[in-house]
């Protein structure tokens, strides 16, 4: 079936982008144009998600090199470069930014020698190689996880790991759709995801757009559910794999998996292989993005907390490899989730 969510939409002089802040109001487009506009969307949550995050980063990228109007050759190897800067420090959590990035610095490197015209030319190349590469990965990961999901299954998912978190089909949303593809019968349990309501709005929203059953509950459900055997698998996203299979994904996953434990629910992570990250030991020496405490004490011009309150507002959190029951990649199942087993799937065939 056809992915009606066009998370990003390159036009060659700009970047168009569903405005994450607007849904489920309102489906509209932002559109950039320069590298500070792709940061600025990325800080301020128009995109979000690790996969969609990485692609929009690699097209700030080419979209600095295609700028008009530079003075010089220096003055065009020194824009991108500040580019590359300003894009790496927007969202310290998720790895597949920064792996983006890299490919594309590969690419800026490699072309040196060539004229800008040229230079930016291979940039916007990779990028839409990026671009496509993501959405393949996502089915192929679509693919693997159905054979995990038995007919009529309920599926309990946390956040936006939907098309609105990549380039199109997503990693847990997508083993759903890839599931019902597959003609089972399967519904979705969506968290809210507080406190910026990821769930509530964008994953109900994505699945009520292709008729998926899909049930909203607040986070704080989630325990009752599984105690009453209402949730038969859960299946969340990513945005960094430690080497030994540590996960960090939006905050309330931690507390996910210990109730799937406690409860025997299978606890499931669907992410590609680029969010696993080798040079990254374990989940204490995972980054843990601290955003502002105004999305804690309200919400969109609605404040409930009294002023003067301190606030906590840890975007993530990890969840240790052995409440993992295993990673859905693009090149398969990691479980048993071991540093072994998820170093071998990574380096597979390089």
């Amino acid at each position: 079936m056809a992915n009606p969510v066009e998370t990003l939409r390159w036009r060659g002089d700009r970047l168009e982008l569903i405005d994450q802040r607007a849904l489920p109001q309102r489906l509209e487009y932002a559109s950039c144009t320069t590298a500070a506009e792709v940061a600025a969307a990325i800080r301020d949550m128009i995109v979000r998600g690790a996969p969609a995050i990485g692609c929009t980063a690699a097209y700030g990228i080419a979209l600095e090199a295609t700028r008009p109007a530079f003075a010089s050759v220096d003055d065009f190897f020194r824009a991108v470069t500040r580019a590359f800067d300003e894009l790496a420090a927007t969202r310290p959590t998720a790895v597949n930014l920064f792996w983006a990035l890299d490919r594309m610095r590969r690419t800026f490197d490699a072309a040196r020698a060539l004229p800008p015209e040229q230079v930016a030319a291979r940039l916007a190349a990779e990028a839409e190689s990026i671009h496509r590469e993501d959405l393949e990965t996502n089915r192929a990961i679509g693919r693997h996880g159905a054979a995990l999901v038995p007919e009529g299954a309920r599926i309990l998912t946390h956040c936006n790991a939907g098309a609105l978190a990549t380039t199109g089909h997503g990693t847990a949303l997508g083993v759903v759709r890839s599931a019902r593809d597959e003609g089972k019968q399967v519904s979705v349990i969506a968290t809210e995801t507080r406190p910026y309501l990821q769930g509530a709005r964008l994953t109900a929203w994505e699945m009520l757009q292709e008729a998926i059953p899909v049930t909203l509950v607040t986070d704080a459900m989630a325990g009752h559910l599984m105690q009453r055997g209402a949730v038969d698998m859960v299946v969340v996203g990513a945005d960094r794999i430690a080497a030994n299979g540590d996960v960090a994904n939006k905050i309330g996953t931690y507390t996910l998996a210990v109730l799937a434990g406690r409860h025997r629910v299978p606890f499931y992570v669907a992410a590609p292989l680029s969010t696993i990250d080798l040079g990254t030991a374990d989940g204490q020496a995972i980054p843990i993005e601290e955003r502002a405490p105004a999305e804690v004490t309200g919400f969109r011009g609605n404040r409930w907390a009294p002023e003067g309150v301190d606030v906590k507002n840890p975007a993530f959190d990890v969840t240790p490899a052995e409440l993992v029951t295993g990673i859905i990649t693009e090149r398969g199942l990691v479980s048993p989730v071991t540093g072994e087993s998820v170093r071998r799937l990574a380096t597979a065939g390089s």
